[in-house]
């Protein structure tokens, strides 16, 4: 599993006439490769615009995500079953089949221009039938006898939902949050699809410019996509530690 990173990582450090002979270990390493990535080509920008994409989605998702979820699961109120349902059965649509009707949307609403380019790409992820799914499934280990004694002790819902239940359902929230963003920052087919400028490329459509009709720049697109590990890894260790520290969902003692 950690040979492909390793071999990644290692050609981004050979020169272009290294990369036929098929040797593991660079013969001559270079760091030219990082400077013309860096200064030749708008990736300094992409990774902003990636990194920016994947940091307002998530936040958004841990948020509405759980939310709603708080809301099926404690809640009771007409039609929840069946909008419960509906949820479910969009995971059932590919998301090639929503594209058109996505894009369609976007021209309609000037998202494909200027800055809107922005919320063009953030917000089919702004919200999630997975998580929703996902975070109602963990609130049932929050016992409802916990909430009302918030109730009884005078706390609003929303206070109780911010308060008292996302403490407890903190390993969903880190598993959500690591799994949205390494989906939104790896996403290639939608951010190509609605950004006309190329300043707002994320950095998996930037990658795509290495790659010639005749030629491809491999030891450059090996540079950028080990750069471009670097978010993930550090999403990685820092949701890890909410994970193992909220394993017990309740936190309930006698």
């Amino acid at each position: 599993m950690i040979v492909p990173f390793v071999w990644m990582v290692l050609t981004s450090f050979k020169p272009g006439t290294e990369l036929i002979d098929f040797a593991f270990l660079p013969k001559n390493p270079t760091l030219d490769n990082y400077r013309l990535v860096l200064t030749t080509s708008s990736f300094g920008r992409w990774y902003l615009n990636s990194l920016f994409v994947a940091t307002v989605s998530t936040l958004s998702v841990a948020f509405f995500d759980s939310l709603v979820g708080y809301t099926f699961n404690k809640f009771e109120f007409p039609g929840k079953t069946i909008i419960f349902l509906g949820i479910l059965a969009t995971l059932m649509i590919p998301t090639e089949m929503l594209i058109i009707p996505w894009y369609n949307m976007s021209v309609q609403l000037g998202w494909h221009q200027g800055s809107m380019q922005y919320w063009g790409i953030v917000f089919p992820g702004v919200i999630t039938a997975v998580g929703i799914f996902l975070m109602r499934q963990f609130f049932d280990g929050v016992p409802n006898e916990l909430l009302d004694a918030a109730r009884i002790d005078g706390m609003n819902e929303f206070g109780i939902f911010w308060r008292i239940a996302m403490p407890l359902v903190k390993p969903a929230v880190a598993a959500l949050c690591i799994f949205n963003f390494i989906g939104n920052w790896n996403a290639y087919l939608w951010p190509l699809i609605i950004a006309s400028s190329r300043a707002f490329y994320t950095l998996p459509v930037g990658l795509s410019f290495f790659r010639g009709e005749s030629t491809t720049q491999w030891e450059k697109i090996m540079t950028g996509a080990s750069l471009a590990t670097i978010p993930l890894l550090i999403v990685f260790i820092l949701f890890q530690r909410q994970i193992i520290k909220g394993i017990a969902l309740t936190g309930i003692k006698g």
